[in-house]
């Protein structure tokens, strides 16, 4: 995103409700590691559709790339992309009843013209989200672009090379 000629490489974290930081925490960790700039925000799209709205009417202002965990009926990443033209990445996250099942059919199954790039249930799809975002970043920032690069060299190097 630009602003006034400036490039913004921020990133927006989401979520419907505080329960949903245990693994929204991961991403934020994550992009912390990489050196990538963020604000973590509670905005429902159920029980704070005003603020949601607003979030998402002027985040192109502010951010570049916004992550949105949603549990359950997970409607948050889709209404967030169907008033941005942000790219949004949508986190699923665990429910009790069905596992994250039902967060990611919601998040993943979007009506054509409102995508919302999906990762996995749970942790390994907040690790991943912001790793796609830092991405996302690095196409314009080659600070993001080298640290990316050293922590993926970094996670190779860890892989064993026998089982012993």
């Amino acid at each position: 995103m630009v602003k006034k000629n400036k490039i913004i490489n921020k990133i927006a974290i989401v979520m419907g409700s505080k329960s949903d930081w245990p693994t929204m925490k991961y991403c934020a960790d994550t992009l912390k590691k990489l050196k990538v700039q963020f604000d973590a925000k509670i905005v429902s799209a159920h029980r704070t559709p005003d603020r949601m709205y607003d979030f998402a009417k002027n985040a192109e202002k502010n951010y570049c790339v916004i992550i949105a965990g949603a549990g359950g009926s997970a409607h948050l990443p889709g209404m967030i992309a169907s008033m941005t033209n942000l790219p949004v990445i949508g986190v699923p996250i665990e429910s009790k009843k069905l596992k994250g099942l039902d967060s990611l059919l919601s998040i993943v199954q979007m009506p054509k013209g409102i995508p919302v790039g999906t990762v996995a249930i749970g942790e390994d799809g907040a690790i991943n989200a912001a790793i796609l975002s830092a991405s996302i970043v690095a196409i314009s920032d080659n600070k993001v672009r080298s640290n990316l690069a050293l922590w993926k060299k970094r996670q190779t190097s860890s892989v064993k090379k026998k089982p012993n």
